[in-house]
């Protein structure tokens, strides 16, 4: 699997068969797959707990840490996946709608180079 030939579709099969294979849905219930992005989105920020933004390059070419940070958004997309299967939330569209609201409400040529 790689970015450019595989669709979200094709992910969220693979999560969901992941799920079935070990009889999981009872525990991937909306609330609890919420709670589990946060924690896996918490243990992905210490990875960057404490560095400075100019420490950021020599992050990258840490092989072992990359591999540790690859995991971690591993993790919280699974679930993120997952939680999209159980609420029934078509992801692509939902992600389309979210950059039109934004791009309604920080039009490019107010807010190129800068967040506020």
């Amino acid at each position: 699997m790689n970015d450019a030939d595989t669709t979200v579709h094709q992910l969220r099969q693979a999560v969901q068969t992941f799920v079935d294979e070990r009889a999981w849905r009872p525990f991937h219930d909306p609330k609890n797959l919420a709670m589990s992005i946060a924690i896996e989105s918490a243990e992905l920020m210490e990875h960057f707990q404490w560095l400075r933004s100019e420490e950021l390059a020599a992050l990258r070419s840490d092989a072992a840490q990359m591999e540790q940070i690859r995991e971690e958004l591993s993790d919280i997309l699974c679930y993120a996946l997952s939680f999209a299967n159980a609420m029934e939330i078509d992801v692509a569209a939902a992600l389309a709608d979210k950059l039109v609201k934004n791009a309604r409400k920080y039009p490019a040529e107010k807010f190129r180079g800068r967040f506020r």
